[in-house]
């Protein structure tokens, strides 16, 4: 728990600031986190199967290129260069041609790596331009992750009793999903409500704050079950006590992906 402790300490102290300065600090540290956060990715994939040190190669630029693009952006236009789209796709398939031996790369291992790439570059470029937007927009993604995480484990660990699901993440209860769900939506709606725009209608952004909250809960499923799929318990041990990137990103990334559904009634 020590250990857990000083590495969540540090952690807040290289990100927040970066998160408060924003722009081009902010945005290079996605870049960061993005392709550590592909490294993962490919790790756990490892264990089945190496990919061609090229095709990987492709990969990090790819993602890269899309955690970046249009990071100068200031307004919530979410955009994507198709040509980039259109290289990523050649990139990945065409070489399941030319290598032609199924046991060095597939047409399921390029559909992988493309996945992976699109999912892990979108995620962090959607981070960049919502904090472009506003900070207090990223505040409020950010508590509901973290309060619904932290609630989500207090109450499981003193009440649950019903498990989840099992095979996916034996510790997870239906007591903790529903107890970080409720303070997960109280302390995002409390923010939204009065930082951000009062004028909103309160059960909107109840409505809204909830649906986040579930989503962020079940993106931590769907990591535990890439990672029991591939037989790791955790993406890496970069983090002392806490594991990778993605171990600490999982409920984020799918409440970003969220918000964007529900943006245009916020």
């Amino acid at each position: 728990m020590k250990i857990r402790i000083i590495s969540a300490i540090i952690l807040l102290l290289i990100f927040v600031p970066l998160l408060i300065i924003g722009k081009l600090p902010f945005a290079l540290l996605m870049l960061a986190i993005s392709l550590i956060a592909l490294h993962e990715i490919f790790k756990v994939k490892r264990k089945q199967k190496e990919f061609p040190t090229l095709m990987e190669l492709f990969g990090y630029l790819l993602v890269g290129f899309l955690t970046m693009n249009n990071h100068t952006s200031s307004s919530l236009v979410f955009e994507i260069d198709y040509r980039l789209v259109a290289f990523m796709i050649f990139a990945f398939i065409l070489p399941v041609v030319f290598i032609n031996d199924d046991k060095k790369y597939s047409v399921d291992d390029a559909l992988f790596m493309m996945g992976a790439t699109l999912f892990i570059g979108i995620s962090m470029n959607l981070l960049i331009l919502i904090r472009n937007f506003s900070l207090l927009y990223i505040i409020y993604i950010f508590l509901i992750t973290i309060m619904t995480d932290t609630f989500a484990l207090i109450t499981g660990r003193f009440i649950g009793k019903h498990k989840f699901a099992p095979k996916i993440s034996p510790k997870k209860t239906w007591e903790g999903f529903f107890g970080g769900a409720l303070w997960g939506t109280v302390f995002g709606t409390i923010f939204f409500n009065t930082v951000i725009d009062p004028g909103v209608s309160i059960i909107v952004v109840i409505l809204v704050t909830l649906c986040l909250s579930i989503i962020g809960q079940l993106g931590d499923l769907v990591f535990s079950a890439i990672k029991r799929h591939y037989g790791e318990k955790d993406f890496s041990n970069l983090i002392p006590g806490h594991g990778g990137i993605l171990d600490r990103l999982d409920s984020t990334i799918f409440v970003v992906l969220g918000f964007l559904l529900f943006l245009v009634i916020l």
